[in-house]
Order: structure tokens, then sequence, then C-alpha cells
């Protein structure tokens, strides 16, 4: 079974997301959709200033298996894209949760990552897509 930590909201497209202690958020995709992609070998982050709304492409990541794209969890502006992945991609699969975050953004409502999954409804998710 995957790691699913329980203080972060998931999407079902298994992008996680942290807010962080001012506000704003940090994105990145899930330890199943790493395992799931394989060994990265580039990564396309987006540049700060972008405005997204949920469901909408921002990033890009790409394995050895495939290509897939990365989704915005909420409405809201880029404010930095994890540059260091341009130089070490494989940082997603050894650190999904932590230095292979893919973007951070600022939420135009705070209140739209009540939305979002919560650990447990992520895992009957991951579980519902094993069957």
């Amino acid at each position: 079974m995957s790691n699913v930590p329980v203080e972060l909201k998931y999407t079902k497209d298994h992008e996680w997301v942290r807010v962080m202690d001012d506000g704003n958020l940090m994105v990145g995709i899930t330890e199943h959709a790493q395992d799931l992609l394989g060994d990265m070998v580039f990564i396309e982050t987006p540049e700060a200033g972008g405005k997204f709304e949920p469901g909408q492409e921002v990033a890009v990541v790409e394995s050895v298996k495939a290509a897939s794209d990365v989704y915005c969890p909420v409405a809201g502006e880029i404010i930095e894209g994890n540059e260091a992945l341009a130089d070490a991609p494989e940082t997603v699969n050894s650190e999904p949760f932590e230095g292979g975050w893919l973007f951070k953004l600022k939420p135009d409502d705070a209140s739209s990552i009540d939305d979002l999954m919560d650990a447990d409804a992520y895992q009957e998710l991951l579980a519902s897509e094993e069957h």
C-alpha cells in the first residue's frame, strides 16, 4: 500500500496538496503516481505568475514509461516552480512528499482545499482502482 500522509489533501488525479504556514499550497504527485510512472527523466514545472483553474494542466512529468500531465488542484496563481527538478527529476521518485514537490500556489480561495480528498478518501480511491 502506498504511503498516504494524513496531513495532506489529495486529488483524483493523484496530486497531493500541503497547506504551508503562510496559507499557500505546495503541490506534487503522490507516491502511488510516481510508482506507476517509474523513474522520472524530465519534469516541466510552471513559472511564477501563471494563473490556473482547477483541473487545468500546469506541469508535465516524464518517466521512462510515459509522460503525464499534472493538474492544478484549486484555482490560484503559481508563486514558484521547483527548478531543482530540472537537474534532478529523480527526486520525485525518492522524495515525492518532500524535495519532489512540483510547484507552490497561492489559492484564490483558501477554503477551496476543503473540496479535496483527505487521506482516508484517497486510500479508498486507490483501493477502488486496484479492483
